[in-house]
């Protein structure tokens, strides 16, 4: 045996130990918890499992289920799309703005879509017509939107933040909505029903329907596409664009659940596209399981809001707030072993070599 495939087969081994003894901690702390409802993680797990909780989880699971999706397509085609932040970004202003232009708030979601699709269709060109590397092209887009979003609001408005508009209506459904924890998810905005629908779409798209075959191969093997007569360049263009209109909703769907636009520091996205692919990444770019991941970071990032209103734990709120990020390293290190597409990042231009 090789020392290659000795190494793989040591931090193989290592990965596995490390996730199992994550798990055992754990049920620990849910067991410790059950036992010991006064302690610590008992009080914890009451903050957890509550309505309000799992309401809050949906919420913020909204822009990152989006980009995830997208990020999917994206880089299942070949294209790997790291700029799914700036995509947020633009949407999130650009559909506070529009809403309060037109006071129609599902035209101002429109038309923040449009203006991420428009970016996208941007990154696409850059990336495929001109075989740019997709990486720094991917951090352009993100800082282009970085800087544009929040000049746009001062030049509008006078200021990063925009003005307030109004929100989605929720959408309650009587008698179910009453159930304790689970009623969440009959007391929602239509922006979490539109998310599980989206990724019921993507699941079926990818796996069920001849696109979804194009862009897999698009990833994977486009020679073989293009030699069975399927136009690859036309296949990533498509899957980009799709990346820019569901990353368009989720950014929308953030700004105006919240009925306001705010640019600050890193703008009230604040990494949530970065997470997204971390995101269909742990999720093994299968868009159920990259809904599930995004449960498992938006619920922390819930978890840490609540834990400081509460005030449960004695650790300083500055390292409350970083829960989730170190999720996200955490999930990385322990459970990072993705199989990035054959073809990611590479170009290739219909026609050659055939």
């Amino acid at each position: 045996m090789s020392n290659a495939t000795l190494e793989r087969t040591s931090d193989l081994s290592t990965r596995r130990l490390a996730g199992i003894a994550a798990l055992v901690a754990a049920a620990v702390f849910v067991l410790w918890g059950l036992v010991a409802p006064a302690s610590t993680p008992g009080r914890i797990l009451r903050v957890m499992f509550t309505k309000s909780a799992l309401s809050a989880t949906l919420r913020l699971s909204v822009p990152i289920a989006f980009a995830a999706l997208g990020g999917i397509f994206a880089e299942k085609s070949g294209v790997i799309n790291i700029g799914l932040e700036g995509l947020l970004i633009i949407s999130a202003f650009t559909g506070v703005y529009a809403t309060d232009v037109t006071g129609d708030i599902w035209l101002g979601l429109l038309i923040g879509v449009v203006s991420s699709v428009l970016l996208a269709a941007l990154f696409a060109v850059v990336c495929i017509e001109f075989r740019a590397d997709q990486i720094i092209a991917g951090l352009a887009v993100w800082l282009i939107a970085l800087g544009l979003a929040p000049f746009a609001s001062q030049v509008i408005y006078g200021g990063p933040n925009t003005a307030s508009v109004e929100t989605f209506n929720t959408i309650t459904i009587p008698g179910l909505a009453g159930i304790p924890f689970f009623g969440a998810l009959f007391d929602a905005s239509p922006m979490v029903y539109l998310m599980f629908v989206a990724t019921v779409a993507s699941w079926y798209t990818l796996n069920r329907t001849s696109f979804g075959r194009w862009v897999i191969a698009s990833g994977e093997n486009p020679k073989a596409l293009d030699t069975a007569g399927v136009d690859v360049t036309r296949v990533r263009y498509a899957a980009v664009l799709i990346s820019g209109l569901l990353a368009g909703i989720g950014g929308a769907a953030l700004s105006l659940s919240l009925g306001q636009f705010v640019g600050n520091g890193q703008t009230m996205v604040n990494g949530k596209g970065f997470i997204a692919i971390v995101a269909y990444l742990f999720g093994n770019y299968n868009p159920v399981g990259a809904l599930l991941s995004t449960f498992l970071f938006a619920g922390l990032d819930a978890l840490q809001l609540r834990l400081q209103a509460a005030a449960i734990i004695a650790v300083p709120q500055s390292l409350v707030r970083t829960i989730p990020y170190v999720a996200v390293i955490v999930v990385l290190a322990l459970f990072g072993k993705t199989r990035l597409p054959e073809a990611a990042g590479e170009h290739y231009e219909s026609g050659e070599d055939r």
